[in-house]
């Protein structure tokens, strides 16, 4: 694996690699958006781990990126899950309730927090959005490491989401950044490598 840059130089690496591919994303046409997200959502419901997990994290797209909600309205079987930022870096797990969302301040949204609170070694599968990802599973995201400290949280299987153009062979990363075990693009699935 290629050797990563110190660690003095991470996040201003990172910040402008999340300042490049935001750009780049937020650019992208609304019926490309639609069209790689019908992709993925295809590829969701298509796959055997979909169909047996019963408890599912989601997330509420915004700023471009892939949209997965509409497999909330069309899979009403599965308890879906929504996270809630509660602090800085600190996400809550609640149950999906169509008429109980509100706007955060950042602009997603995300449920009300009078809805039941989900512990996350309850869910079974969970897709976890991020401006980029690598073939290790690291993901790039807003700066906020809310996901990061999610992550190990999580028993299930965990699955990055994002645009093909955005994985990447490898991203600068530190000891507390997390990783998925899956990346879904439009170009299909990819399961994280190993670290070497």
């Amino acid at each position: 694996m290629p050797s990563s840059p110190s660690p003095d130089s991470i996040s201003a690496i990172k910040r402008a690699l999340r300042t490049r591919w935001l750009a780049e994303r937020m650019a992208l046409p609304p019926e490309v958006v639609a069209a790689v997200s019908e992709v993925i959502r295809r590829y969701v419901e298509a796959w055997p781990p979909f169909h047996t997990a019963r408890t599912v994290l989601a997330y509420m797209a915004f700023r471009n990126e892939i949209d997965l909600t509409p497999l909330l309205e069309s899979h009403p079987e599965k308890q879906w899950v929504l996270p809630r930022i509660v602090a800085p870096g600190e996400l809550a797990l609640h149950l999906y309730h169509p008429g109980a969302l509100q706007r955060h301040p950042y602009g997603m949204l995300e449920p009300a927090p009078e809805c039941p609170v989900v512990d996350p070694e309850e869910i079974e599968l969970a897709f976890i959005p991020g401006v980029a990802f690598d073939r290790y599973g690291f993901r790039l995201g807003y700066g906020g490491g809310y996901f990061d400290r999610l992550l190990p949280r999580l028993k299930g299987r965990t699955v990055g989401v994002t645009y093909a153009r955005f994985l990447v062979e490898a991203l600068p990363h530190t000891p507390t950044d997390g990783r998925v075990q899956w990346i879904l693009t439009e170009a299909g699935w990819l399961q994280a490598q190993a670290l070497e």
